[in-house]
């Protein structure tokens, strides 16, 4: 192992011994207690070997909600503003998360997605790419497809249920209500890079997790 290898692997090493501190300290024990948290279909999660995770948002509490429900390490895109708010950067940042610049295709987050998977973390990715009100998938983007396709990483459905309501115009506190979030079936990734491959998985998933959500 030469000193370059030897520099990354320590790096990868603490962030993840941060990320499972945080993860363990905090965020279960509010997800579990504030908001009541519910998890089915955690047996689904495959423990080791690349993974995607896509779900649908709809708050920003998302992030680190999928990291209280998944029972693995995962480096989730976020969108670029939410890094500038105080606190939460911090927050989202030792639970793994990194930028994604939504005004375009961000090739750099595509490569940081890949290496993530790489060294071992799951990546999760928001598939419409933003928040919608009722928190179903409507628009689907291709860029989870697309890392697939890349990786060869299977995909995994995640719904996340009534966090549209945990901020609402008239509370500026999270609300005190409860959340559940289910898991479903691993999705095979694309066999090709190709449009009309990625436009398909990307429905797929959709449709998977709305599914869910209608559950």
């Amino acid at each position: 192992m030469n000193k370059n290898t030897a520099t990354s692997s320590k790096i990868v090493k603490t962030g993840k011994t941060v990320y499972h501190f945080v993860n363990n300290v905090i965020v279960r024990p509010v997800f579990r207690i504030y908001f009541r948290g519910k998890v089915t279909g955690k047996e689904k999660v495959p423990m080791q070997d690349k993974l995607i995770v896509v779900s649908n948002h709809a708050s920003v509490f998302d992030p680190p909600l999928i990291s209280a429900a998944i029972p693995r390490p995962v480096s989730y895109m976020a969108k670029q503003e939410l890094f500038e708010v105080k606190g939460l950067n911090q927050l989202i940042t030792s639970l793994g998360a990194y930028p994604v610049n939504r005004n375009g295709f961000d090739r750099r987050a595509i490569r940081q997605a890949v290496a993530r998977l790489e060294e071992g973390w799951a990546t999760g990715i928001f598939l419409e790419g933003t928040r919608t009100e009722d928190g179903k998938i409507h628009d689907p983007k291709l860029g989870a497809a697309l890392i697939a396709a890349k990786a060869k990483a299977p995909l995994l459905p995640v719904c996340l249920c009534g966090t549209q309501k945990i901020l609402t115009s008239d509370s500026k506190l999270p609300k005190y209500i409860p959340i559940e979030i289910k898991i479903g079936d691993l999705i095979p990734p694309p066999t090709s890079t190709k449009k009309e491959q990625l436009e398909i998985t990307s429905q797929i998933c959709a449709d998977a997790i709305n599914k869910l959500h209608d559950s």
